[in-house]
């Protein structure tokens, strides 16, 4: 006898043909409904079009193998002398965990960044865990578009001082 597939089935064999419509694609939430969790001190935010672009960095830095991830890693880093972008997300609770790493780039001069997102963190580095924060060393394959990231949140630094 024949198997009569499930809906699950059905909507599975859908997303494989790429048949299914926007109203039923899983993204997730918004961009501006991730802004509405993100802590107060979360500034300078990174656009939406922005956050794109430094979760590309994320993704070619962990190719290249050049970033470190998580507070204690990062705060070990920096601490011992490490540079790089350091990239936040916004939506970390308690915020008391890592309020105090901001204060720490400014005073070792290291570019920093929101995100509204954890989970997108994770996801830009290949895993399926949130991150907190992830530094981004410099590295030779992803120079060019590491120097445009830093451009860019020096830029957005400055304007909101």
């Amino acid at each position: 006898m024949t198997k009569i597939k499930s809906e699950k089935g059905a909507k599975a064999d859908d997303t494989l043909n790429g048949t299914l419509n926007d109203t039923q694609e899983g993204e997730g939430p918004s961009y501006e409904e991730k802004l509405k969790f993100c802590a107060v001190v979360a500034k300078p935010m990174a656009s939406k079009k922005f956050a794109k672009k430094v979760y590309k960095l994320i993704k070619k830095g962990t190719k290249a193998k050049s970033i470190r991830s998580g507070l204690k890693d990062v705060q070990s880093r920096i601490r011992k002398g490490e540079t790089g972008l350091v990239i936040f997300a916004g939506d970390v609770t308690p915020v008391d965990v890592m309020v105090h790493m901001p204060v720490v780039c400014e005073d070792k001069q290291i570019p920093y960044i929101y995100t509204p997102s954890r989970m997108d963190l994770g996801a830009a580095m290949g895993v399926k865990r949130g991150c907190l924060m992830i530094l981004v060393k410099e590295h030779d394959d992803i120079k060019e578009l590491y120097d445009e990231v830093s451009k860019e949140i020096n830029k957005i630094s400055s304007e909101s001082s």
